[in-house]
């Protein structure tokens, strides 16, 4: 039984997965659109909410996310890792949207889906097995992370946003996002600390990460795609 729960647990992530991937890029669309269009001031609290919305239906970030504290016990390490995350997407936002620093968003996705198949090949142990060597994981979350905050910032970008008060809401867009990542990163925890105290978690440790990887791979392969055909 626990093995069958298990198997179902990785193909209905798999189905979530490829549904998401399927869809358009997770950008900001509908009313938060309209909103940021016609923002003339500082709207704080809105901000703080469209962040923490953006992260938690983030699934390409919440991929990464379950990548990197999978096999993380102790809880100074999960708060080490996840800063050190934190750091990284806080800089590449914050400059991105108000130094002006731009890049292809389909290619920003790309590297930000590669971060995930990295992640779950780490995981699965490939680097050691198959290349004999350990990257350093720690500069690799970080690197990631200035990754995943340019993509962060390319969904603002798409829009013309207005000076007067723009400093006060982009560092709100990003108090949101810390906010959002956090609520998810709870239920992430709970999740895997439940399914660890069961049989079977290290047994089925490998297949997971493997189907995380797949749906790494389907997130690059869709964003290259969107970078061709655009």
């Amino acid at each position: 039984m626990p093995a069958i729960r298990a198997s179902k647990t990785v193909l209905t992530l798999f189905i979530v997965c490829a549904l998401t991937a399927a869809l358009e890029a997770h950008g900001v669309s509908g009313k938060d659109a309209v909103f940021l269009q016609g923002l003339m001031g500082r709207a704080i609290i809105p901000l703080m909410y469209l962040g923490a919305k953006h992260m938690v239906t983030g699934y390409d970030h919440l991929l990464f996310l379950v990548g990197v504290i999978f096999f993380l016990y102790r809880l100074k390490d999960v708060v080490l890792y996840v800063s050190l995350f934190t750091i990284g997407h806080s800089v590449t936002l914050l400059a991105g949207v108000l130094g002006g620093i731009r890049a292809n968003p389909f290619l920003i996705d790309a590297i930000i889906g590669f971060s995930v198949v990295y992640k779950a090949f780490e995981n699965m142990d490939g680097f050691n097995r198959f290349l004999g060597v350990q990257p350093n994981t720690r500069a690799a979350v970080l690197i990631f992370g200035l990754f995943h905050g340019f993509g962060l910032a390319t969904k603002l970008q798409e829009f013309e946003l207005s000076a007067n008060g723009l400093v006060a809401n982009i560092v709100s867009f990003n108090v949101g996002v810390e906010i959002g990542q956090g609520l998810a990163l709870a239920g992430i925890l709970i999740a895997l600390t439940w399914w660890r105290a069961r049989q079977g978690f290290l047994q089925h440790a490998f297949a997971t990460n493997a189907v995380v990887m797949a749906c790494g791979f389907l997130l690059v392969g869709f964003q290259l795609s969107g970078y061709f055909l655009s």
